[in-house]
C-alpha cells in the first residue's frame, strides 16, 4: 500500500522505510502507469529539473524496486523499456475505504520473510507528557516530530514516518513487539515534565535486538521561549544519539565474519576507524570503504567518506599530496554523481576544493552540505576552518563551538576545539587559543591539529615553557613537521595570516 498523503509504504502489515526521493519516484511511476516514463520525465518531476547522472537514476530505480519486492532481473512491477524509459506494470487498486495500517499491524504478526533493509532503521516514539498540562502535549509531540525530521535528513538511516510511530501514542506495547511491527532495530523514546517555568526532557536510545539501552540523558531548560527550547533540545538529542547509532552498528558488524559484511556494515566499520584520527586507522577506513564501493559502485556515502578521508590525510601529513589529492578527487566527484542529495558528497567536494586552494568553491560546498543537513557537525567544523581564512575569525569561533554543542560526544570534538583555537589565534587572543588547544589535546592526545595551534599560540604568547613542551609533543605526533613543511602544506588563503601562523612556530623554536 502506497499512501501519498502520509508518505508511507506498507507491505502487508509491515511498513517499509524508504528515502523521500525514492518515495517520490515510486509515487510518480504509479500515478503515470498508463505510459512509459522517460528519463526527462523523471528529472522534471522527481528532481525538479536538476540534471542528475545516469548512475543516480539507476540507483534510485533499483531502490524503488527493492522497496516493493521487485528487482532488475524480475521486473514484475517496474519494467525497463529499452531505449525508451520505464513503466509501472503492476496491478493498482484504490479502495474507497482505506484501512488504517498501524491499527491493523497491532493485530498481525510481522512478515518475517521480507528482505532486511540495507540501512539501520529507527523509530522515534511520541515523547510522553508527564506534566498533566494539555499545552505540554504539543511541546512533547513537537520534540518527537523534530527529531524524526532531523534524522530523516541524514540519509544514513531509515526513519519510520511520524504517522506510523505516533500510532503508539498513549498505548502500552512491549518495545520488541512494537519494533517488530514497525520493522526497526532502534527506538528513541522520552518524556517531558514541567515544573514552574522549568522543563525537564529525558530521552533514551534502545537497541531492540539486545534490549540494551545504548544512551540516555536528561535536559533541564527554562521555558521562556518554548519554540527555542524545542529546537535546542532537538539539536542536543540528535547530536548525542547519532554517534551512538554509528557505534552500535560498528559493534553489530564486528560480530559478523568479515567476508559476510554488506556495504553498509563496511561503512559503519570504516567510520569507527576514521573517527579515531590516526594514520593507521585512516588507512584501515579507506580499505573498508573501497571494499564497500566494490560491492556497490554507486554508494554515495561510502564514496563521500573515502574522499574526505583522503583529503584529511593530506591535511594531517599522513598522505603525500601526489596520491591523496587525486584519490580524493576521484571519490568526491563519483560521490556527487551517485547521490547529489547526500551531505557527505558535498562535504567531500568542499574538502577537495580546500586541498586545491579553491577556497571560494569550498565555501559553497560546505554551505550546500549544511543546507542538506544543518546538524552535520563535521561540516560545521571544516566550514569554520575555511571562513577563518577570510578574516571571519569571530564567526568561525562561534561555528566551531556550535559544532561542539551539536555533537558533544562526537569523536571529532578534538577537531572542533582546535578549529575554535585557531580562530582565536587569528584574532590574536592567544590565551583563549592556548586554552582551546589544550582542550583539543586533552580530548585526543595524538591529534596533530591541536598540537599545532597550541604550539603556535604559546610561541606568540611568549610562554616559553609551554611552547617547548607543546613543540616536543607536536613533533612526536607528526615527526615530519617543520617550517618548510608548514609553508608548503598548510592551506591558508591569506598570505599575511600564513606568515602570522608560521611566526608562532618560529617563536616556539621550530626550525
Amino acid at each position: 500500500m502506497l499512501d501519498t498523503d502520509t508518505r508511507e509504504l506498507w507491505r502487508g502489515a509491515v511498513p517499509v522505510a524508504v528515502e523521500p526521493q525514492v518515495f517520490d519516484l515510486l509515487a510518480f511511476l504509479v500515478q503515470t502507469r498508463d505510459r512509459v516514463v522517460t528519463k526527462d520525465d523523471l528529472i522534471a518531476q522527481v528532481w525538479g529539473g536538476r540534471i542528475v547522472s545516469d548512475s543516480t537514476l539507476t540507483s534510485r530505480i533499483n531502490a524503488a524496486r527493492k522497496a516493493i519486492g521487485d528487482s532488475g532481473d524480475a521486473q514484475r512491477l517496474i519494467r525497463t523499456i529499452t531505449r525508451k524509459g520505464i513503466r509501472f506494470v503492476g496491478t493498482v487498486s484504490s479502495p474507497a475505504e482505506r484501512r488504517d495500517p498501524p491499527a491493523a499491524a497491532a493485530n498481525l504478526r510481522p512478515d518475517t520473510s521480507l528482505p532486511q533493509m540495507d540501512r539501520p532503521a529507527i523509530a522515534v516514539l511520541p515523547f510522553v507528557n508527564m506534566s498533566g498540562e494539555a499545552e505540554q502535549e504539543h511541546f512533547a509531540d513537537g520534540i518527537s516530530e523534530d527529531i524524526i525530521g532531523a534524522l530523516s535528513r541524514l540519509r544514513w538511516f531509515f526513519v519510520v514516518a511520524r504517522n506510523s510511530s505516533f500510532a503508539y501514542k498513549g498505548k502500552t506495547v512491549h518495545l520488541r513487539e512494537m519494533a517488530g511491527e514497525l520493522g526497526v532495530g532502534y527506538v528513541v523514546e522520552g518524556s517531558v515534565r514541567k515544573s514552574g517555568k522549568r522543563v525537564r526532557i529525558t530521552a533514551q536510545l534502545n537497541d531492540v535486538a539486545t534490549g540494551r539501552q545504548i544512551w540516555a540523558e536528561h535536559y533541564d531548560r527554562n521555558l521562556a521561549d518554548m519554540f527555542e527550547v524545542q529546537d535546542d533540545i532537538t539539536e542536543a538529542i540528535l547530536g548525542a544519539i547519532v554517534p551512538q547509532l554509528y557505534a552500535a552498528e560498528d559493534v553489530r558488524a564486528r560480530r559478523k565474519p568479515p567476508e559476510s559484511l554488506d556495504a553498509w556494515e563496511l561503512v559503519a566499520r570504516a567510520l569507527a576507524h576514521f573517527w579515531k584520527i590516526t594514520r593507521a586507522d585512516n588507512g584501515t577506513a579507506q580499505r573498508l570503504l573501497e571494499k564497500a564501493i566494490t560491492i556497490d559502485p554507486n554508494y554515495g556515502q561510502a564514496l563521500g567518506v573515502l574522499a574526505v578521508s583522503h583529503a584529511f590525510g593530506v591535511h594531517m601529513g599522513w598522505e603525500d599530496r601526489s596520491f591523496g589529492v587525486p584519490s580524493a578527487e576521484r571519490a568526491a566527484l563519483a560521490a556527487v554523481r551517485a547521490d547529489n542529495e547526500d551531505a557527505w558528497a558535498h562535504l567531500a567536494v568542499a574538502c577537495l576544493d580546500v586541498c586545491l586552494g579553491r577556497f571560494d568553491d569550498s565555501l559553497a560546498g560546505f554551505e550546500q552540505a549544511l543546507r542538506l543537513n544543518p546538524n552535520f557537525a563535521l561540516a560545521q567544523g571544516f566550514y569554520a576552518l575555511v571562513i577563518t581564512s577570510y578574516g571571519r575569525w569571530q564567526e568561525a569561533s562561534a561555528v566551531a563551538r556550535r559544532a561542539l554543542r551539536l555533537s558533544p560526544r562526537d569523536p571529532f570534538s578534538a577537531i572542533y576545539s582546535s578549529v575554535a583555537a585557531y580562530a582565536e589565534y587569528v584574532g590574536k587572543n592567544y590565551d583563549e587559543a592556548m586554552r582551546l588547544g589544550r582542550e583539543s589535546v586533552r580530548l585526543h592526545a595524538e591529534f596533530v591539529g591541536g598540537h599545532r595551534v597550541l604550539t603556535a599560540a604559546a610561541g606568540m604568547a611568549s610562554d616559553t615553557e609551554l611552547a617547548k613542551t607543546a613543540l616536543r609533543d607536536l613533533l612526536r605526533a607528526q615527526p615530519n613537521f617543520s617550517l618548510a613543511w608548514a609553508e608548503r602544506h598548510l592551506l591558508i588563503r591569506d598570505g599575511a595570516e600564513r606568515e602570522h601562523y608560521l611566526e608562532g612556530f618560529r617563536r616556539a623554536g621550530l626550525e
